[in-house]
């Protein structure tokens, strides 16, 4: 052991190796997903029966009878829902092992080809022989997916239908418009003859194809609408208390400690209770961020939990935001890789000091907000009256700016709970002579606690109509009255790739390095990546580096797109009105938290 970092033993490091994909499952998947799209095909345009592929598409499951191109569409499309066999989902297993005997049975009845069944069978027995890789447990999911299936599946059909109807163009009896091609696919779809017509049993072929189109989509919505849930894990109250009970003890190693506490994350503990590890599911990965919490002679236990829960549920694992620590314990316990993502900006106390040439610009900004008048108040949260502490969180609400709450691994997500008393808030004052609808509130920010003595910038709001500069004053205002606190460290925010962009702008840099800053610039027009590291950058900071961990490079794209989903930045949820969200009932609170600290009920 070195560096406080436990070294896995070499039989360790196989145990806790991160669940690859199966050989079996990803080669099932790609056969029946090709299988699938050769039969939409099939059913789909006349002429592709006519070409040279025709020997194979019509020995295909679901190719068969006078009803060929209904029935290759609904096998199809089937089996291109069935993609949870890459992931070796269990539902996805039966639904193949279901639908190949079925297709093979129809071959040998209605075309009496022992081809065709020979398919079916092929791609069915390695689903038989290794049923056993085909065991992961379901995903999260509320009955909002058949909502969700519903409309997606009827705008496939929609789409798909309109091909249908205009693949047969030599056959159409007339010109009909692209209305009347509409009307005829959505008429269609209910069992019903539309508007087109066509010569010979053209017409039976397209109705029989828009009928199982519609069919299929009103079955999958039913399915998924009356299937039992499986709902996102939360973190529970005995589970809140616990990890508050562990960050008591090692909560001053990681400035996101703190952050794991959010409501909307899951957790899984050490065999020995003394560590855990908190994560979200989104879309199929699951996404850990910050270190392992608790002492850290006991991650490697948490680490094993969470890769055997990855492996039962097939999910892809990631870890974000972790220290060069965390990052060399998850690597040495899974075999997983580690990638440096950004660096966190971290002040301490006793060096800050508006002093200085690095420091002009802050300092002038500072003296101008407090010449117009200005003031800033530095306390607890469990300080605040309960009516001001209300005025704050309405406030912080109104001024977010979106609709979406935006944070997942450096966000509480919450603001004034009674079990977050030794929350740090940091607010601006103006006395205006027409005060607006929350007084003389202009700006906010929130810290949550790193440990005894540190703070971690949880997030900052401003009243639009506020001068520039709220956010660099409330920040020297809390560095300055941090002492009092007994605060020697402020955590302030996480910039990502910001080794990059320092490079990069450097005299000497070289076309790969420039080349790269020029595209983070530019990305910097949606995301705020060279903002931050600037307005990071004016606080003189340290910079600690933060590691994404993961699997394989091809996972990446799908951990930054679910990473995305958990910060808000991409967003499938439909938000409720601003007023119905401003009615919502009052925070959960830590009852076991709150006694012992005994904090004053919100």
């Amino acid at each position: 052991m070195s560096g406080g970092v436990p070294t896995p033993s070499r039989s360790a490091r196989r145990v806790f190796r991160g669940p690859r994909p199966e050989a079996v499952p990803v080669l099932v998947a790609r056969a029946c997903t090709l299988v699938g799209v050769l039969d939409i095909a099939a059913g789909v345009f006349p002429r592709f029966r006519h070409s040279r592929m025709h020997t194979i598409a019509e020995v295909l499951p679901g190719s068969f009878g006078p009803f060929a191109a209904a029935l290759s569409l609904s096998a199809g499309i089937l089996l291109l829902l069935a993609h949870g066999l890459r992931r070796g989902k269990r539902r996805a297993w039966r639904a193949a092992v279901a639908l190949l005997p079925a297709g093979a049975v129809a071959q040998f009845t209605y075309r009496h080809s022992l081809l065709g069944v020979i398919i079916s069978l092929a791609l069915l027995a390695p689903l038989l022989r290794h049923r056993d890789q085909f065991a992961a447990l379901p995903d999260p999911r509320s009955r909002w997916r058949a909502l969700a299936n519903f409309v997606l599946m009827g705008a496939g059909s929609l789409a798909l239908g309109l091909v249908i109807v205009s693949a047969h163009q030599n056959r159409m009896v007339g010109d009909p418009s692209l209305a009347d091609r509409i009307t005829h696919v959505l008429y269609g779809l209910f069992g019903f003859e539309g508007p087109v017509d066509y010569q010979g049993d053209t017409s039976w072929t397209v109705g029989f194809s828009l009928g199982a189109l519609g069919l299929l989509t009103a079955v999958t919505t039913i399915y998924l609408a009356f299937r039992p849930e499986h709902p996102a894990a939360r973190l529970t109250e005995d589970d809140e208390a616990r990890l508050r009970a562990l960050l008591e003890k090692h909560g001053r190693r990681d400035s996101l400690g703190h952050f794991a506490l959010r409501r909307d994350k899951a957790v899984v503990f050490s065999p020995s209770g003394k560590a855990a590890v908190t994560y979200r599911v989104v879309s199929g990965v699951m996404l850990a961020s910050g270190d392992p919490i608790g002492d850290v002679e006991a991650w490697p236990g948490a680490i094993e939990r969470f890769m055997d829960e990855a492996r039962a549920h097939s999910w892809t694992p990631a870890v974000m935001g972790c220290s060069e620590t965390g990052g060399e314990v998850w690597t040495r316990e899974t075999g997983l890789d580690a990638l440096e993502l950004g660096d966190e900006a971290v002040v301490d106390v006793a060096d800050f000091s508006l002093a200085g040439r690095a420091m002009r610009n802050v300092r002038q900004m500072v003296k101008r907000i407090e010449r117009a008048g200005y003031e800033t108040r530095v306390r607890r949260i469990r300080d605040l009256g309960d009516a001001e502490l209300e005025r704050i969180r309405n406030a912080a609400e109104d001024w977010r700016g979106t609709d979406t709450e935006r944070g997942f691994s450096m966000a509480l997500g919450r603001i004034g709970d009674a079990a977050d008393g030794d929350c740090l808030i940091a607010t601006a004052h103006k006395a205006d002579d027409q005060p607006g609808e929350y007084g003389d509130l202009k700006a906010i920010l929130h810290f949550v606690p790193w440990g005894p003595d540190g703070a971690s910038l949880d997030l900052m709001r401003r009243d639009r109509s506020a001068d520039p500069g709220m956010n660099e004053l409330l920040i020297v205002a809390a560095l300055q009255a941090a002492p009092k606190f007994g605060i020697t460290r402020v955590s302030l925010n996480f910039a990502m790739f910001r080794s990059a962009l320092a490079r990069g702008e450097k005299i000497g840099a070289g076309p790969v390095l420039r080349a790269w800053r020029g595209l983070l610039v530019f990305l910097s027009r949606w995301f705020q990546i060279e903002s931050l590291y600037k307005f990071n950058a004016k606080f003189q900071p340290r910079w600690e580096p933060r590691f994404v961990v993961y699997r394989a490079s091809a996972d990446l794209p799908r951990i930054g797109f679910a990473a995305m989903q958990a910060e808000g930045f991409v967003n499938f949820a439909l938000p409720l009105p601003r007023f119905l969200r401003r009615r919502r009932t009052a925070p959960r609170v830590c009852t076991h938290a709150v006694a012992e600290r005994g904090v004053r009920a919100a």
